[in-house]
């Protein structure tokens, strides 16, 4: 009977042992540097210990071009069989694409697609992306369906001609390597298959499969909203006013507002590809509101640095992988924030300006321009009343008493007037 337990318990270790680890992440959303450091930590989990494979769902519309490349690296360069599906009613699209080609083994349910990875073009106006762009990213997306023994001429079209495949399409054409309509099928239609990874050839141990879903850490979730293009949009936006009207205002705790908004902003400007006439355009629109500050023209400087500051958040970025969609929506929010914002702000400013010029008036400066009556003058001197006090005045009219006059200067304690 003893036998008999330890045979069993020896059977269900070695059936324990036998089964196949497989650690699942999912990319969900707009590739960003949250998504790439998500999978950074996902396959860093896997190689300290040992999982069997990886297992990546896809569903995203596309994404930053810097996290793409870092995404692709990764995979290509695992020691660990990569393997990605793309579940029912998920999107596969322009940088998704290319990171779902890059794996070992590649499926797709019925009813999905993959593919439209060419550029957009990014901007207020439709210009046309700069064909350097589109013959690196056709190149790019090329070596990895070589390297991966894939459908080249058809990856390929996903840049030059937008090409987009169905499942059935993807199949037949050798872009993706299995079509199952579920993730449980995918894995069991992948076991056995012999894949080529970093270190070499492996076979993949599928069966009797013991899934672990990777849970997203906290950096990673951090970088995830920082590097999205639209509040690193509205952190700079924020940044750069708080902080000039900080300086410009003291005291108000603009300037530490405007000074953290801008460090987080960096932060997702770092991984995002940069026009640099848009920040040109935003440098201007800074040194034209300090200008309207320094030298107040009462609203014309501080036009023109809004709307060079509209037009440089507009133009700030060159992500040509990022969905179509993206573009429509992040013009209509970041650009009427700059406008609103911009324009509150330097209201703002130009009533400040104009308070403080009328602050600076005190005493008999204040008078200037204000009339008063003459109670007693000769030899051009007198005495007069102005706003009920009684000042010492000096004119080169000839004037007598009860005569109406008005202030049009200072000499030391005396008002300079003239006739009224």
């Amino acid at each position: 009977m003893k036998k008999c337990l330890y045979f069993l318990l020896a059977l269900s270790l070695l059936t324990h042992i036998s089964s196949a680890q497989i650690l699942e992440v999912r990319i969900d959303g707009t590739i960003n540097e949250g998504t790439y450091l998500t999978l950074q930590s996902a396959f860093t989990k896997a190689e300290e210990e040992n999982f069997d494979a990886i297992l990546i769902l896809i569903n995203t519309p596309g994404g930053l071009v810097s996290s793409t490349e870092k995404i692709v690296s990764l995979i290509l360069n695992s020691d660990i069989p990569v393997l990605a599906y793309v579940p029912p009613g998920a999107f596969c699209a322009s940088a998704g694409s290319l990171i779902a080609v890059s794996v070992n083994v590649l499926g797709m349910s019925n009813g999905t697609s993959i593919g439209a990875a060419t550029p957009i073009s990014v901007g207020v106006t439709d210009q046309k992306v700069e064909q350097k762009t589109v013959n690196y990213l056709a190149k790019y997306a090329k070596s990895i369906a070589e390297k991966r023994d894939r459908n080249e001429t058809a990856i390929e079209k996903f840049v030059t001609e937008a090409y987009t495949a169905s499942a059935k399409e993807a199949y037949d054409y050798g872009i993706i390597d299995i079509l199952a309509d579920s993730r449980d099928e995918f894995l069991e239609m992948a076991d056995g298959k012999v894949v080529m990874t970093a270190s070499g050839e492996k076979m993949l141990k599928l069966a009797d499969e013991e899934i672990v879903v990777f849970e997203k850490p906290a950096n990673a979730r951090i970088y995830e909203v920082l590097s999205s293009p639209e509040l690193a949009s509205i952190l700079l936006i924020i940044g750069i006013y708080a902080l000039v009207f900080g300086l410009t205002s003291p005291g108000m705790g603009a300037e530490i507002v405007g000074v953290v908004s801008l460090i987080l902003a960096l932060f997702g400007l770092g991984v995002i590809n940069i026009n640099y006439l848009g920040a040109l355009l935003i440098m201007l629109g800074i040194v034209l509101f300090i200008a309207e500050m320094v030298t107040p023209t009462y609203g014309i400087l501080g036009a023109a640095s809004v709307i060079c500051i509209v037009l440089g958040i507009l133009t700030l970025y060159e992500e040509p992988l990022m969905p179509k969609d993206f573009y429509r929506g992040f013009y209509l929010l970041a650009g009427g924030m700059a406008l609103g914002l911009g324009g509150v702000v330097t209201y703002m400013m130009v009533k400040i300006v104009q308070l403080k010029d009328q602050r600076k008036k005190v005493g008999a400066e204040a008078l200037i321009g204000e009339k008063g009556e003459v109670l007693s003058f000769s030899n051009g001197k007198g005495v007069a009343r102005i706003h009920g006090e009684l000042w010492n005045i000096e004119s080169d009219d000839v004037l007598e008493r009860g005569d109406a006059v008005e202030v049009v200067g200072r000499e030391g304690l005396k008002l300079r007037v003239k006739k009224a």
